[in-house]
């Protein structure tokens, strides 16, 4: 230790590490490390090196891993001791980042961070690189009195569903192992109104083909007698919802969200609604965000309306995306769909039913002293405004994997993200005064669990 530490002299400090963190930010975003895209395996290598390389320069002890033996997937573990007997916290975010897509959609080149009206946009900027910065941060800030012993772990694949994470928990769990882990891959509430994320829906997806046909045939020769597979199909699918727009499935599970008010106005703006359109279901909007399943169709195999001959569609196919609830589990929910669909298609017509892959919801015990510490430091990083209670209407499904794999560790999901961040999609931005709150606040929480402040 260098000596007393005051709580100024901390968030001077985090304040302090932002112009560096914000060049080496910039450094991540131009590395182009998509996992989805075999072609830049080499750059998804490349953004390994580069996080080791910034955590061994903070005294990390690092290395490069891999589940798989011919190093796809790379993660980082990076660790620091802290004084003897120090509680150990786990630091989670992820090196991967989404495909950029249409560079014609973006407003500025995806791979060169460029500042906005206090936003640095480029793809990874918010997710999650801005979460290693935050990291890097934290720790920069502390130093030499970081009061607790701290375990990075930089993930490669966690936007292609993290399959071989359960292989890594395994192999390198002693290594992990810790009383607190800290994942940087959520969001908050608004901008400036912190939150930490204590549920998640699951997702189970499935692609769901009809057949009425061996082979197509003429529509006016057999139109009217034997059904098309588009026609039977459409019935399949409006079957899934009420005509309230309630998801039609029996036995899936729903359940109560936070007291949280989701603004009309705010709604129309972040979900990109048009301006007639009517919500669909029942309950409060978090509620259905949140805590009540979904269901989307989110593709479909038919032929185009360009060139479409006067022919009976032998069979349709579509992919159908249900989100469930906490408290739910996959393989309830994925019986009660089959079941569904199998009540429901229509006039005899052939089912087949593929699972794509599923992901589990997420229910947190929001309580104990390190959510009292985040409480503490997210309250005072955000001028007295304390972090809600928040839930996610998508799915991280490594979160449950970590329950599963420390279940005496308190893990706290937050992140750098807001409503406007776009992640996933053009102009994926960061806020950059709320990435400052962000690292202000993490410095402030390892103080805490380290009894430094």
């Amino acid at each position: 230790m260098s000596g007393e530490v005051t709580y100024d002299d901390l968030v001077s400090r985090a304040r302090g590490t932002l112009p560096g963190l914000r060049r080496e930010l910039e450094d991540l975003v131009r590395i182009q490390s998509v996992s989805a895209d075999p072609a830049r395996a080499e750059e998804v290598r490349r953004s390994a090196e580069a996080t080791r390389d910034l955590f061994a320069a903070e005294g990390c002890e690092t290395e490069i891993v891999s589940a798989a033996s011919d190093g796809r997937a790379p993660a980082v573990i990076a660790r620091k001791q802290g004084p003897e007997g120090a509680p150990t916290v786990l630091l989670y975010a992820h090196h991967d980042v989404q495909p950029e897509n249409d560079h014609a959609e973006w407003d500025s080149p995806p791979w060169e961070p460029t500042e906005r009206d206090g936003r640095l946009y480029g793809r990874g900027a918010a997710d999650d690189k801005a979460g290693i910065a935050a990291h890097l941060g934290a720790l920069r800030a502390l130093g030499d009195d970081l009061p607790v012993s701290v375990v990075v772990f930089v993930e490669g694949e966690e936007e292609v569903g993290s399959e071989t994470l359960s292989d890594l928990l395994a192999e390198y769990g002693e290594r992990l192992r810790s009383e607190v882990i800290v994942i940087a891959d959520s969001g908050n509430w608004d901008i400036g109104v912190p939150a930490l994320t204590t549920s998640l829906r699951g997702l189970v997806r499935v692609d769901v083909e009809v057949r009425t046909l061996t082979h197509a045939v003429h529509s006016g020769m057999w139109g009217g007698l034997v059904p098309d597979a588009l026609i039977a199909l459409s019935r399949l699918l409006a079957s899934l919802h009420d005509d309230r727009g309630n998801v039609a499935v029996e036995g899936l599970h729903a359940g109560p969200a936070a007291d949280v008010e989701y603004p009309e106005e705010r709604l129309r703006a972040e979900s990109g609604a048009t301006a007639g359109v009517e919500w669909i279901g029942d309950g409060s909007a978090v509620e259905r965000l949140w805590t009540r399943p979904a269901l989307s169709v989110t593709g479909l195999d038919a032929p185009k309306v360009d060139g479409a001959s006067n022919t009976l569609v032998p069979a349709a196919r579509a992919r159908i995306s249900m989100r469930i609830a906490p408290g739910d589990t996959t393989e309830s929910a994925l019986a009660a769909l089959m079941r569904h669909l199998d009540q429901h298609v229509p006039w005899g017509a052939e089912l087949t039913v593929t699972t794509v892959d599923v992901g589990e919801a997420t229910a947190i015990d929001a309580t104990g002293p390190a959510y009292d510490a985040a409480r503490w430091a997210f309250t005072r990083a955000w001028d007295g405004t304390a972090p809600i209670d928040m839930g996610v209407g998508g799915s991280i499904p490594f979160i449950a994997e970590f329950l599963q794999a420390f279940p005496e560790a308190s893990v706290l999901v937050t992140g750098v993200e807001d409503p406007d961040t776009r992640a996933h999609g053009a102009n994926e931005g960061l806020h950059l005064a709320e990435f400052e709150r962000v690292v202000v606040a993490e410095t402030l929480l390892l103080a805490r669990l380290g009894g430094l402040v």
